[in-house]
């Protein structure tokens, strides 16, 4: 009897496992209302001079990512709980997006250069000059490496 149940129980698992790692699912947010009042105050704070023109909320299991598109071709996405993940720009980020001891180490060491991306890795930060170099840094702002 026992084994029957956990055996039950497993299976009752497994099949819940993969009908979430099916359910992938893409909503745009056509609508003011529709995009949450974190994500606007974010692009009016850090990117006043641009407008949203696309929002996607995708849905992979259980996590959750909103894809905002500016109309200045900039690309950011933030987590379930609307934080900022990752921006990608072909231009400059504005220095409100960049941690101020990371802007002081590109501004130190690569002064020809600036910041075009920034994007949370587990427990790093990456971002990326408009040279195409990639740097890695704690979350904290330490220097970790140049990562190729």
């Amino acid at each position: 009897m026992k084994a029957t149940k956990t055996i039950g129980t497993l299976a009752l698992f497994s099949i819940l496992f993969f009908a979430l790692q099916g359910c992938d699912k893409q909503e745009i947010l056509r609508t003011p209302t529709d995009i949450p009042v974190e994500i606007q105050k974010y692009v009016t704070t850090h990117f006043p001079d641009q407008q949203i023109l696309q929002v996607i909320k995708e849905t992979d299991g259980l996590t959750v990512t909103y894809d905002v598109y500016l109309d200045n071709q900039t690309e950011l996405e933030f987590n379930r709980k609307k934080e900022i993940i990752k921006i990608e720009s072909k231009f400059e980020l504005p220095d409100s997006v960049i941690p101020a001891k990371i802007k002081a180490y590109v501004v130190a060491n690569f002064s020809a250069y600036y910041i075009i991306g920034w994007e949370l890795e587990g427990n790093h930060q990456q971002i990326k000059l408009n040279n195409d170099m990639d740097i890695e840094f704690t979350m904290d702002g330490d220097f970790i490496r140049i990562d190729d």
